[in-house]
């Protein structure tokens, strides 16, 4: 007696379509699993067992074989559960025959026979989509996540004994559609804005830059000037998540078990750690390969406070993932690549005590003492950032003004604009804003004039930039000159994108 069930394993946010045979042959009663499954697999035989039995069907005195395939694959999880049980009672006769290849199974199973939510349900229903799979059944508990895919029938259900009696013909269950349709028109509320700001316009339009191109900023100041609160209204700003991009954040966090809508997350993603994470936390990674803090801001904001009190080594890690937009995690039995496209937000003192070069405090640091604090952030890593911002504490009158203040809906119009003009300049590119530009596009996309072409040299020289940092100047005047709607660089867009970069001369020599 055989049988074969479909089902669906992540390896990263990849799926692999498994199928479940399963053989009952004569013998001495035992159940093996083969086909390389990790230890939560091998659990899932007495899960099995006992699900069925509670189901109010006998467990087979036979010699049990479930071969998962392909067998190369190292299989992890208990999302298995349902195919494995349904392979068995399919293979007694219990369970009607059906057309195997138009439909998958997820889902573990309680002892009692209901089905647990699982993780990961998204990318998985994608997977199988494109494995050309019609037809998905799914925890109950799961129906919105994986309803989010359109083109296949998503069936819902709550225990083993319903999906029998669904495969049998005895109980219909319409496929189940989402209430919630997704729109980049629908407004996303804030708890807070950027008029709560007072003050500080120079650090909010250096905010407001970085936004409009996905650059990385670094801002420097005093404790209290406000660097935590303005890094913290920065998604506030930004331009709403593409259906695309709602796609593949929610994966993410479908796979890391941190989906808590159960439906599309539609604003951006904002990861602040704590300055004691470890390397591992940041990138990802662990015995099972989970996605780190730059994979989960995926297409939002990593923010490191106080980035000086990150260890170096931890700080060093980040090279790569900027550069790349990816991680990539090896392990013995796979090699698992993730997304990270994010925008790097730091703040730090100039210097342990905090009030190196403030007007209002004395400084209590040693040279040497503040050259050590500095250099914990590397050259390479500060050069990868692309805008260096000095705060000053807020004054008293800036405190108590009455000017109207822009809020985070105005200054996002003009973040919008610019980035509609980037998404048209390289709508033939696979880049979407000009933090990825490389060489030859900056070549061909940063068209300077004379005046402009003048200064920019003149500060190289001055400066002593390096190449990257040149590129970082052109790319910065290209978002700048967008937010004014200009096709060329002008020279006061160098000028503001070289006062971004020249900050760094002051602490770092």
């Amino acid at each position: 007696m055989y049988s074969k069930i479909n089902t669906c394993i992540l390896q990263g946010l990849n799926g692999h379509l498994i199928e479940v045979e399963t053989d009952l042959s004569r013998g001495m009663p035992v159940f093996n699993i083969v086909g390389l499954p990790d230890a939560s697999i091998k659990e899932s035989k007495e899960r099995v067992r006992t699900a069925i039995k509670n189901s109010g069907y006998d467990f087979p005195l036979s010699r049990i074989t479930v071969n998962l395939a392909p067998a190369n694959i190292r299989k992890e999880g208990s999302q298995l559960d349902l195919a494995i049980a349904l392979g068995i009672l399919q293979a007694m006769g219990i369970v009607a025959d059906f057309n195997y290849r138009n439909i998958a199974f997820i889902g573990e199973l309680s002892l009692d026979g209901r089905l647990n939510p699982v993780e990961g349900v998204l990318p998985i229903v994608i997977s199988l989509r494109n494995f050309g799979i019609k037809r998905c059944v799914v925890p109950y508990e799961n129906r919105d996540e994986a309803a989010v895919i359109e083109d296949i029938e998503v069936i819902p259900v709550k225990s083993l004994k319903q999906v029998i009696n669904y495969l049998n013909g005895e109980e219909e269950i319409v496929p189940y559609k989402s209430p919630i349709s997704f729109s980049q028109e629908d407004e996303i509320q804030y708890d807070i804005d950027f008029s709560d700001i007072m003050g500080q316009e120079t650090l909010k339009r250096a905010l407001e830059v970085a936004a409009a191109g996905s650059h990385n900023i670094l801002i420097i100041g005093p404790p209290g000037a406000g660097k935590t609160m303005a890094a913290q209204r920065l998604p506030t700003i930004l331009p709403s998540l593409s259906f695309e991009e709602a796609i593949e954040v929610t994966k993410i966090y479908s796979i890391s078990g941190l989906l808590t809508s159960k439906t599309l997350i539609k604003n951006r993603p904002f990861r602040a750690p704590h300055h004691t994470a470890s390397a591992i936390s940041l990138i990802g990674g662990g015995r099972i390969p989970r996605p780190g803090e730059v994979s989960l801001a995926h297409h939002g904001v990593l923010f490191l406070d106080e980035i000086l009190e990150f260890k170096r080594d931890v700080l060093e890690v980040l090279r790569q993932p900027i550069e790349d937009e990816v991680v990539t995690i090896s392990r013995v039995n796979a090699t698992i690549t993730y997304p990270s496209k994010f925008m790097l937000v730091a703040s730090m003192n100039p210097c342990p005590c905090g009030y190196y070069g403030d007007p209002y405090h004395e400084c209590t640091c040693s040279q040497s003492s503040i050259e050590k604090y500095l250099g914990k952030l590397s050259s390479p890593l500060l050069d990868r950032i692309d805008i260096h911002i000095e705060v000053s504490p807020v004054a008293y009158k800036e405190l108590k003004g009455e000017k109207n203040i822009e809020s985070s809906k105005d200054i996002r119009t003009r973040v919008e604009k610019a980035r509609r003009i980037q998404l048209d300049r390289y709508r033939n590119k696979s880049i979407y804003s000009n933090s990825q530009l490389n060489s030859n596009d900056v070549k061909q996309c940063c068209k300077l004039t004379k005046g402009a072409e003048k200064i920019i040299r003149e500060a190289f020289n001055k400066f002593r930039f390096s190449a990257r940092s040149y590129n970082k100047i052109l790319k910065i005047s290209r978002t700048i000159a967008d937010l004014d709607g200009e096709d060329l660089i002008l020279e006061n867009h160098v000028l503001e994108a070289i006062r971004y970069r020249s900050t760094d001369k002051k602490y770092w020599r």
